[in-house]
């Protein structure tokens, strides 16, 4: 999803050289979109793993 985002961040600026800004402004707006997109499933992940490990360490016990 990174990757997509950093695509799309690409394609506006050089949209932008190019003079198209109502592409450019898109484009950025969609790549803002997956980025934030990007940083809730991460944070969600991190969360969900770190929650699993707190579990088994129980388990251990």
């Amino acid at each position: 999803m990174l990757q997509l985002a950093l695509l799309f961040f690409i394609v506006a600026i050089i949209a932008g050289v190019f003079g198209f800004g109502g592409i450019a402004a898109a484009t950025a707006g969609i790549a803002e979109i997956l980025f934030f997109v990007f940083l809730a499933l991460f944070a969600f992940s991190l969360i969900m793993h770190l929650a699993r490990s707190a579990d088994n360490a129980v388990d251990r016990l």
